[in-house]
């Protein structure tokens, strides 16, 4: 969705009506699916991990479903703009709200399974009832991108802080201004499940009977700074409504440099199983449209890439 026609979207639905967006948004998801067999051909072979006893059919329905669930975090996100709540439940804030009232700080790992711009919004509402929350958001900066610069221009707006890192990895002071937030207590939020570029490094975990390769970043950041990793999901349980879940803390230590590799693989595992968890209960909202799951079979890190 280019952001010209976007913006002429929710300027129609604001004069016209919601209907507008509903319609125009679905017209442009099944334009996707239509146009774009590569990622439909993404969305199958995901589903067929997920559903390995189904057939085709059956797994391009999924993805057929997946395309057009994706509308509703355009349509969510127009509406909170546009001044309406989102209800929600929520089970383990509790966690994040003792980090941050103990000025130890917090990383918040979120996925593409749900919609991780509502909780980022809703933890910026949290912010204004409990002024010690602090959010500092980590976003891939894609180039030529539209909507993703709409959307990043939007969430600076209701105050959350963002760093956007560059395709060639970014700058190191990055990381460094990650730790200082953390340091004064606040929340820094990176996505566990999709690289910043290429030739970012990764740590190979079991997903769904498949290697799977996660950045090795967010863990390296718990690692390095001893700080506690809560993993975040927000998923969509009816219209406008959401129920977020914060695991409890997850400590990356390890005793000395060489058993660094096991402490991010045992994490990076317990996340991915988390995620399967997830995606299992909220199929639909797999929002990961790349290439995520490679062999068929489950390989030992020590068979390729073990992080040092």
């Amino acid at each position: 969705m280019k952001a010209a026609f976007y913006r002429f979207l929710v300027a129609l639905s604001q004069r016209i009506g919601l209907w507008v967006f509903r319609v125009g948004a679905w017209g442009i998801a099944s334009g996707y699916f239509l146009f774009f067999p590569g990622r439909v051909a993404v969305g199958i072979r995901f589903y067929g991990a997920l559903y390995p006893e189904r057939g085709g059919l059956y797994r391009l329905w999924c993805t057929w479903k997946q395309f057009h669930s994706f509308t509703h975090v355009f349509l969510d996100r127009f509406l909170l703009a546009g001044g309406q709540r989102i209800t929600y439940t929520h089970e383990g804030w509790e966690y994040l709200e003792e980090a941050v009232n103990n000025e130890t700080g917090g990383i918040i790992l979120m996925s593409h399974v749900g919609n991780w711009e509502v909780a980022s919004r809703i933890l910026q509402e949290r912010g204004r009832e409990n002024p010690r929350i602090k959010l500092l958001l980590y976003l891939g900066k894609k180039y030529k991108e539209q909507i993703e610069r709409t959307q990043k221009e939007s969430l600076v707006r209701s105050g959350v802080r963002i760093i956007a890192v560059e395709q060639d990895g970014g700058s190191p002071m990055d990381l460094v201004e990650g730790v200082n937030f953390l340091k004064v207590g606040g929340l820094v939020s990176l996505t566990g499940d999709r690289r910043w570029h290429e030739d970012q490094r990764t740590v190979t975990v079991r997903f769904l009977g498949h290697d799977a390769f996660l950045p090795e970043t967010p863990f390296i950041f718990a690692l390095l700074s001893d700080s506690p990793l809560f993993i975040f999901f927000a998923c969509r349980t009816g219209s406008q409504t959401y129920h977020f879940q914060v695991l409890p803390p997850i400590v990356v230590r390890a005793k000395d440099r060489r058993s660094r590799g096991d402490a991010i693989q045992r994490a990076a595992q317990f996340y991915a199983d988390r995620l399967e968890e997830t995606v299992r209960l909220h199929p639909d909202e797999w929002f990961h449209f790349e290439p995520f799951i490679g062999s068929d079979r489950y390989q030992s890190p020590s068979a390729g890439n073990d992080p040092q």
